[in-house]
C-alpha cells in the first residue's frame, strides 16, 4: 500500500508543474488579448473625451485605464477567441523545446 501512495504522490508532483505552467501560459495569453483589445477600443475611439465638456489632461490620463478594464472583462466573459488561440500556440511552442 504504500508503493501505491509513493507513486501516486510522485504522479501528483510531476503533474503539478505542468498544471501551473499551463495555467500560467493561459494567463499571458489572456493578458495578451486584454492589451489588443485595449488597443482596438482606443483605436475606435472607447473613452474619447467629449469636446465640449472634457475633463482635460486628467480624463485622457484615466480613460486607458478604463479602456484596459474594459478589456480585462471582456476576456474575462469569452474575449474574441484571441487567447485560446495564442495558448495553443505557446503551449506547442514550450512541449517543442
Amino acid at each position: 500500500m504504500t508503493e501505491i501512495s509513493s507513486l501516486s504522490v510522485a504522479n501528483t508532483q510531476r503533474q503539478a508543474p505542468d498544471t501551473a505552467r499551463h495555467a500560467a501560459l493561459r494567463d499571458a495569453a489572456r493578458k495578451l488579448e486584454a492589451a489588443f483589445l485595449a488597443e482596438m477600443l482606443e483605436s475606435a475611439g472607447v473613452g474619447k473625451p467629449s469636446e465640449s465638456f472634457g475633463g482635460g489632461a486628467g480624463e485622457e490620463q484615466f480613460t486607458s485605464f478604463l479602456r484596459q478594464a474594459q478589456a480585462e472583462e471582456m476576456v474575462k466573459s469569452g474575449g474574441i477567441g484571441l487567447a485560446e488561440s495564442l495558448y495553443h500556440a505557446l503551449k506547442e511552442r514550450q512541449n517543442d523545446h
